[in-house]
């Protein structure tokens, strides 16, 4: 567990890693990225590199966190990856109701599995879902997740590889955007993500715009960080109202 530099949230912590590709957004996976130079390194836990794996031995740290933080769940996994068990994402879940003054970002690309891990329980009121929207081929995710019972129903559509359309956002009440990053980076056009702010803006959804990437604002390929955040010249950091949320 620890601080990261993802700009929508506090802290991560991940009680499972690994992982495995399901749609063209995971094509560039900078997690995947991430664990074969961890096992470079010999970081313990990341002995098979990117094969999913649960660690019990981290499922209490967030009980030794006083301080209210925002946590993004499995960075470096998906919860509901297919070869995780119900019984320890019981587990996972009850450090999470023994924790309120934190909140727990959960973002995921198997909505079915989501849906039926949810079809008799109850999503704490600190957690935060979401779903990976990341081109017009997924939006049926958002219909999944708009089902669920919680708090925060969130999307992120990164990375934007492709217009998404018109988006109902009945029910959501946050939209992540961003643009991918790395060598083999897939460009993100400008229309997209400002079609996306548009409708946030008129549906009453708050919008926050991540980044470009490797690819600019004006279909240049450079440094994520020369590329930068703004969006039609505007810095979009909004985040949900959690006293309005339903």
């Amino acid at each position: 567990m620890k601080t990261t530099k993802i700009e929508w949230t506090e802290a991560t912590w991940n009680p499972s890693i690994g992982c495995s590709k399901v749609t063209a957004g995971c094509k560039n996976c900078y997690a995947e990225v991430m664990a074969r130079r961890l096992q470079a390194m010999g970081v313990v836990g990341y002995e098979n590199g990117f094969e999913f794996k649960i660690l019990p031995d981290r499922l209490n740290q967030p009980l030794f966190v006083k301080k209210p933080t925002k946590f993004f769940v499995n960075s470096m996994s998906d919860l509901f990856h297919e070869k995780m068990p119900f019984e320890y994402l019981d587990l996972i879940f009850e450090t999470i109701r023994k924790t309120p003054q934190h909140h727990y970002q959960i973002l995921t690309k198997r909505e079915e599995i989501l849906q039926e891990y949810f079809e008799n329980r109850i999503a704490p009121p600190n957690v935060w879902l979401g779903v990976t929207v990341e081109h017009e081929n997924t939006k049926y995710r958002i219909d999944v997740l708009r089902k669920i019972d919680a708090k925060i129903r969130f999307l992120s559509i990164e990375p934007l590889i492709g217009n998404v359309g018109k988006l109902d956002l009945f029910g959501i009440h946050w939209v992540i955007v961003g643009g991918e990053s790395g060598m083999s980076a897939r460009p993100m056009e400008a229309q997209w993500a400002i079609e996306i702010q548009k409708q946030c803006t008129e549906q009453e959804v708050a919008f926050f715009f991540k980044q470009w990437g490797t690819w600019g604002e004006d279909g240049i390929k450079r440094s994520k960080k020369e590329n930068g955040s703004m969006l039609m010249g505007k810095k979009w950091k909004e985040e949900p109202v959690m006293e309005t949320a339903c």
